[in-house]
Parts: C-alpha cells; sequence; structure tokens
C-alpha cells in the first residue's frame, strides 16, 4: 500500500503531460469480424483491397436506347427491353436497337446509349433525333468506380455511411475492425440517491454515473457494469477487483482527494500501479490514473463537472486510441473572447459557446459561472476555452485556444455550422 504522500506522484502535472502519460500506456485493442449492420462508426483493423472490378459490366448511365455508334440510320426496330438485374439475350445490329435503363447491363453489339429525352417512339421502332452518338457515349464501363486490387479503405479508417456503402458493394463482410473497450463505471459516496429518490439531509442524486454512461456511448465503448459503491474500503477493493478482470477500463468518481473518507486512492494503491494523482486542471485536479496490467483506470473527481471535463481531456482520447481511431483529440481553434475572462492559479477549460459571426470569425461565450459543481455551465456549451494561468485577465476581443466539442454554431442562435 502507498504511504498518503508520494512525492512523484503527488506532483502536479500539467495537462499535455498527464495526456501523453496515458496514452502512452494505451493498448490498442485487438481486431474482430463485425456484419455490416454492426460496423459503422467502426475503425478498419485492415486495408480493403477490392477483389472485383466495379461495375463488373459496363452499364447505362441514361435511360435510353442501346445502339451500334457506326449505325447512323435515324429509324430503329426495338428488339427488346434491357432493365436491371437481368440480361435481355439479344443482339444489337445495323437498324436496331433495344431500350435500356439506368444501370442496366450492355446487351451484345451495342456500344452506345442515346439519351431517351433525345428519341420518339412509333409503334415499335424508334426515331434518334441527333445526328450521330460515339462510341462509349453514356456507358459506364468495367471498373470504372472500382478496379480489381484497388486499395479502396485503408486501416485505421473510420467506417462512415459512403465507408458501409463501398463495402456492402464489394460483398465484403463481415468486416474486420478494431474492439470497442469494454467499460465499468463506479459511483462513489455514501451520500448518492438514486435519480428516482427524494432528496434527505445530507443526501444529493448521483449524476455522475448517467453523465459518464452518455459520454462513454456517445464515444464508442461498451458499458459492460455500471452502478454506486460505497465509502466502505473492503467493498470497492472487492467491486474494483472485480471490474478490473472484466473490463478494458474502469471509471470511479469521486473518493481521490485529500479527505479520509477518499478511499478510491488508497484501494488503487493496493490493486494497480498509479502514475499520477494530481493535474494542474480547473476542474479536475485531483485525478488519478493507474493501470492494473492492460486495464486503465480513471479516478476522477466527484464533482460532476470535473468528471466531465476530464473524461473530455484524457478518457475519450484513450478509448478512440483503443479503437484505433486515426484522430483522439478533440480540434483545438482559436477563437475570440466575447467577455473578459479572469485567469486563476491552473490551466482553466472554461465550458463556452462558440459560434462564427456573420463576418467569419469565431467568438467565443462562457456560459455563466464555472464552478466544478454547476453542471448546467455544460448545457449549450460546444466547447471549451482553454484559459492558461497570468497576471492580467483575459480582455474581450483576445484570442485564445478552445477545445471544439460540439457542432459549430452560426451567426444567429437557431444556425449551426456542421463539423
Amino acid at each position: 500500500m502507498l504511504t498518503s504522500f508520494d512525492p512523484d506522484l503527488d506532483r502536479m502535472r500539467l495537462p499535455a503531460e498527464a495526456l501523453d502519460t496515458v496514452l502512452s500506456l494505451t493498448p490498442t485493442l485487438p481486431e474482430e469480424d463485425v456484419c455490416l449492420q454492426d460496423a459503422a462508426w467502426r475503425v478498419l483493423a485492415r486495408d480493403i483491397v477490392a477483389t472485383e472490378n466495379h461495375p463488373p459490366f459496363p452499364a447505362s448511365t441514361m435511360d435510353g436506347y442501346a445502339v451500334l455508334s457506326e449505325d447512323h440510320s435515324p429509324w430503329r426496330e426495338v428488339i427488346g427491353v434491357q432493365a436491371a438485374g437481368s440480361i435481355v439475350d439479344v443482339e444489337v445490329t445495323p437498324g436496331t436497337a433495344v431500350r435500356i435503363m439506368t444501370g442496366a447491363p450492355m446487351p451484345r453489339g451495342a456500344d452506345a446509349v442515346v439519351r431517351v429525352e433525345n428519341t420518339e417512339m412509333a409503334d415499335d421502332h424508334v426515331i434518334v433525333n441527333q445526328e450521330s452518338v460515339s462510341a462509349g457515349e453514356n456507358i459506364r464501363p468495367i471498373g470504372t468506380d472500382i478496379l480489381i486490387k484497388d486499395l479502396v479503405l485503408k486501416k485505421g479508417t473510420v467506417i462512415g455511411p459512403p465507408e458501409i456503402g463501398l463495402l456492402a458493394t464489394l460483398g465484403l463482410e463481415p468486416v474486420s475492425v478494431r474492439r470497442r473497450p469494454i467499460v465499468s463505471v463506479i459511483s462513489t459516496g455514501d451520500e448518492l440517491l438514486e435519480p428516482s429518490m427524494a432528496i434527505t439531509p445530507g443526501k444529493i442524486r448521483d449524476s455522475n454515473r448517467f453523465s459518464l454512461l452518455a459520454a462513454l456511448n456517445q464515444a464508442g465503448a461498451t458499458v459492460d457494469w455500471i452502478g454506486k459503491g460505497p465509502d466502505d474500503r473492503d467493498h470497492l477493493h472487492r467491486l474494483l477487483t472485480e471490474c478490473i478482470a472484466k473490463s478494458d477500463m474502469v471509471i470511479t468518481s469521486g473518493g481521490v482527494s485529500m479527505g479520509e473518507l477518499d478511499v478510491i486512492k488508497a484501494v488503487l494503491g493496493d490493486l494497480a500501479v498509479v502514475h499520477f494523482r494530481r493535474v494542474a486542471l480547473k476542474p479536475g485536479k485531483p485525478l488519478n490514473f493507474a493501470t492494473a496490467g492492460e486495464t486503465l483506470i480513471f479516478g476522477l473527481p466527484g464533482n460532476p463537472v470535473s468528471a466531465l471535463v476530464s473524461f473530455e481531456l484524457f478518457i475519450r482520447p484513450a478509448i478512440r486510441t483503443m479503437m484505433g481511431h486515426p484522430t483522439v483529440t478533440r480540434p483545438v481553434i482559436t477563437v475570440i473572447l466575447s467577455h473578459d475572462v479572469q485567469p486563476t492559479d491552473r490551466i482553466e477549460y472554461q465550458r463556452a459557446e462558440i459560434r462564427q459571426d456573420r463576418s467569419g470569425k469565431l467568438v467565443a461565450s462562457t456560459t455563466g459561472g464555472q464552478a466544478s459543481s454547476r453542471l448546467a455551465s455544460f448545457t449549450g456549451a460546444n466547447g471549451l476555452v482553454i484559459v492558461p494561468p497570468r497576471d492580467l485577465r483575459y480582455a474581450a476581443g483576445e484570442p485564445v485556444d478552445a477545445m471544439l466539442t460540439g457542432e459549430l454554431m452560426g451567426a444567429s442562435d437557431q444556425d449551426s455550422v456542421p463539423l
């Protein structure tokens, strides 16, 4: 068991140093095969190389008539109809044409398609109202979109709607992706009530468990267990042992500060290798990070804003690293402050609304009181304004960095600019 004070563990880390430590100890999870219906927003574990041409046959790009380009006769007998999904057993020769639909395979003999707009029907014949048609006109050749052995998608690609479509087009199912991290979440504190319970003296409702669940779902993790733990060392020791054994990541909230009943810190010393316990961050200073084998353990502060800010800065990047994402951190942009901001003795991440004004500038306004207990400061926020410590306050109109966590708002309250 660790002593109550360890000079290195209790050394205050800068956020960047703490994140580097977390990511250096975060493994990339093994791959698994999933069906296409379950592949959306997963990360490819292997390069995707085409095993066939697409289209696999010459196809019409228009509704019209399949003809011979060297045939300049305006009057042609219609000898069949070629729809998509079937093959009509006819051959186009001089003086004939085949009615053809968009995407349908070209019939034998034909090497061009006349648009239906440039034709007229006369009984069982078609009148072509254009002087000539070039070979290959309105035809999509074999392999136009994808050639066999083409590198279609690179390892590390996030699978979105077009990627799903490509995989389906090429018949590549199942698909190899990185496994989602399995996460356990423990809210600690004898004062915590369920949301459905009435408040009694000295009690509060547990919000962290549900906020973290939502954040984990959004990040792509699989939550295997979520619940509460009392301020009892033996009970938490057993609970953490069970969660560590079945999880890639364990997240606790509360019990990591300096109080006698902050037992998570002591239990982590028994069960895991603790890498740091404090970050020069506001909110979120008492952040414990440990590992047990390849399981990551984050001991978050109990204040709800501190927990969510810590999640954004450290846990979300770790989850994305586990899943093989090419980019693990949120984008950091430069914004203009709309009002004065008072710095503190630590790097502060203030919740803010960031919008693009009519001149194109990105303007940030913080969301009122920034106390670590005021969860309402996160509602409506789409970014975290980064306020480093200094002697002078940051003045309205001054540029600062901000982490963008949601859609960029437009010039009016109703507008938004998708990322």
